[in-house]
């Protein structure tokens, strides 16, 4: 039985079938190809943006050093999130594989964690798609709730018409911003100087700091949230799961291709951008893709295509971020972590509930705060934490279950999951360098969740929701075991 679970709230068998009919997702709608898009998707953005601000932190050397980690970091937990969906793919991603290798309370941390990431990073992305239309001119509209509101209302009702055509409206998106992100490279680099490249006034007083790491080496640990920026968001692949065709072959092969795009395009813009117009010019910049085309001049051809480009990047992830937080919601209710009828499905197998209210959060956040910025560092705490646990439910599994079958078997086995772990933690560490108040803020958040689900919903969960059913099962097996 699944632990915390109430019997006196368990459904009978009847009502079990009819709980689970209004809690399905539509089976089978997307193939590796649009789990690719997904998965790239998630993370284009950060292409266009936020990643030079480690420029700040760490310098070229620094941020350069920062992102090597973090891609690490990203192709050791990708490749034990593929293990990992292969043996349950579910919608729970993160939530379910934690939940059978640590239990209720590891998987609620998890699916909680992962949740503050996919409703906080949208919000932050809005803010950044109304500077974007505000700074294009874009129909005489400003920066500001109206555009907000739009965007929310736009592909939250896209997602709400259904899950293969809101896919398949990302992997457009998500082609036009890969594809300008190329013509970019190749016009930035025809004013390639590597002079400029560490540019940044040395600061002498810091421990071992030089042209490449002006900040010394503490700049490289306070760069890692930043390095993330080129990968933030490709963990969330796994949640399409029961949506997926063949999910066992599928996900594995999307997720390996989409991190092997991701590190091609953060490679080619990170040495474009900076070697155009030098890393003191782009570690303030809003929109540091467009300032490296322009240099000292005014706005190119090809600069106004890269603004209009960025827009869709945006887009693209702000889009796929919705899709992600609404399937983590929809399988921590159908498993009574939260409210049971935010899983609830339309007609069109979409969890309607679970794609409104965290847009209304998401709206509402970004209406208030108007701080993209400190929104996106939230998220980022929230993703460390989830990639410690997912990180470390892999090496629980492997440890603890090493006769289950594996359909997709790790590389490295749990040297990688460790190393991924290890990491995690150094990114998580290094949010409070870089903005202590976003940390305490998710800690803050994090605190009334866990006290919801300690009071009240660890008492109430759904038995026969097909994560805890896998937990169950293997509790069951553990036990007959030790008998």
């Amino acid at each position: 039985m699944a632990e915390g679970t109430d019997l006196r709230t368990a459904p009978p068998a009847t009502a079990e079938d009819d709980y689970l009919h209004r809690r399905t997702l539509r089976r089978g709608s997307a193939g590796w190809l649009l789990l690719t898009g997904l998965g790239v998707a998630y993370v284009v953005s950060g292409d266009f943006s936020g990643w030079n601000i480690g420029l700040s932190k760490g310098g070229f050397g620094g941020l350069a050093a920062a992102t090597v980690l973090m891609g690490i970091m990203y192709a050791c937990l990708v490749f034990s999130l593929a293990e990992l969906s292969a043996i349950l793919p579910t919608a729970g991603g993160g939530y379910g594989f934690a939940r059978r290798a640590l239990g209720t309370w590891g998987g609620f941390l998890t699916g909680t964690a992962i949740l503050i990431e996919y409703i906080l990073a949208p919000a932050a992305i809005s803010l950044f798609i109304g500077d974007y239309v505000e700074s294009l001119g874009l129909f005489g509209l400003t920066s500001g709730w109206p555009v907000y509101l739009a965007c929310f209302a736009l592909f939250i009702g896209i997602h709400l018409w259904g899950v293969g055509e809101a896919l398949r409206f990302s992997l457009v998106v998500t082609a036009i911003a890969v594809a300008a992100l190329l013509v970019f490279t190749v016009g930035a680099f025809t004013d390639f100087d590597a002079s400029r490249l560490n540019d940044i006034p040395v600061d002498t007083s810091a421990l071992g700091a030089g042209s490449w790491l002006p900040f010394g080496v503490l700049g490289i640990w306070a760069a890692f949230p930043f390095g993330m920026w080129f990968f933030l968001g490709v963990e969330g692949v796994p949640l399409a799961a029961e949506e997926a065709k063949d999910p066992v072959r599928s996900m594995p092969r999307a997720l390996a291709i989409a991190l092997s795009v991701l590190v091609l395009l953060a490679v080619v813009t990170f040495l474009a951008a900076t070697g155009a117009h030098g890393s003191a010019a782009l570690k303030d910049a809003g929109n540091p893709l467009v300032v490296a085309l322009q240099g000292a001049g005014g706005p190119t051809a090809l600069s106004r295509f890269v603004n209009y480009a960025g827009l869709a990047g945006l887009v693209a992830s702000f889009f796929s971020l919705i899709f992600a937080g609404s399937r983590q919601l929809f399988a921590l209710s159908r498993a009574g972590y939260l409210p049971r009828f935010l899983s609830l499905t339309s007609r069109r197998k979409s969890p309607y509930l679970g794609l409104l209210i965290p847009g209304a959060i998401g709206f509402a956040l970004a209406a208030w705060s108007g701080n993209g910025g400190r929104m996106l560092n939230v998220a980022v705490f929230g993703a460390t934490i989830s990639y410690a646990l997912m990180a470390l439910s892999h090496v629980v599994l492997r440890r603890r279950e090493p006769d289950l079958e594996r359909p997709y078997r790790t590389p490295g086995g749990i040297l990688t999951s460790f190393v991924a772990f290890v990491l995690a933690l150094s990114a998580l560490a290094a949010t409070f360098l870089v903005d202590k108040d976003a940390a305490f803020i998710a800690l803050g958040v994090y605190a009334i969740a866990l006290a919801y689900f300690a009071f009240y919903s660890r008492h109430r969960l759904v038995a026969h929701a097909p994560e805890e059913e896998f937990a169950a099962l293997a509790e069951a097996e553990a036990e007959l075991a030790r008998d």
